[in-house]
């Protein structure tokens, strides 16, 4: 059985802001952000992991690298969704522009695109779902670490959950908390831990 601890990044500026949309965009972390990594490390001291992962993106990266203490494989599936026009704005900027677009998501996410012309819930979960599968083949047991980011990894839990995507938005992944699920032999996931500490 594999056992993975998945985090979210640690804080950047726009987070900061109001929970700005960060998406694609590349910005570094904050000190608070280089903070909450220092303290993942020494919550997960002690444990061996068979690889550490992240987003090629710059906050999840370097919170991998803080937090393991080692050395991180970058992989394209973890990057964070492309939110299209919702991109460096915060959710009430973006409803006051077009409320109809966040409601349409809110809706079904699965097969609406994010932001209007970014990714749907779909593509998402099929890339993140493509990773953790190859992952798999790679480690049948022990544990990885995995660094991505709040968007994707909530609508990859919800899936693995059986929760319908529209579901997503009541996991909720703090900055740099860790989160802890298992992946047996047939693939089911396991949430064993939601935004914890661990001493």
């Amino acid at each position: 059985m594999l056992t993975v601890y998945l985090l979210r990044h640690g804080q950047t500026a726009w987070n900061a802001d109001n929970n700005r949309y960060c998406g694609r965009t590349d910005i570094p972390l904050t000190e608070k952000g280089m903070a909450q990594a220092q303290e993942v490390r020494y919550q997960l001291e002690g444990i061996e992991f068979a690889n550490v992962y992240s987003s090629p993106l710059q906050r999840a990266y370097t919170t991998a690298q803080i937090a393991s203490g080692g050395e991180v494989e970058k992989d394209q599936r973890l990057i964070e969704a492309d939110f299209g026009n919702w991109e460096g704005k915060t959710k009430e900027e973006f409803i006051a522009e077009n409320a109809a677009g966040w409601d349409n998501w809110l809706r079904d996410p699965s097969s609406c695109r994010a932001g209007e012309t970014g990714e749907t819930g779909a593509e998402i979960v099929a890339r993140v779902d493509d990773f953790f599968r190859s992952v798999q083949e790679k480690y049948q047991q022990g544990n990885i670490m995995v660094v991505a980011h709040n968007g994707i990894n909530r609508l990859y839990m919800a899936y693995k959950l059986g929760m319908p995507l529209s579901n997503y938005r009541q996991l909720v992944q703090q900055n740099s908390s860790i989160t802890c699920f298992t992946l047996d032999e047939k693939g089911m996931l396991t949430l064993e831990l939601l935004n914890s500490r661990l001493r």
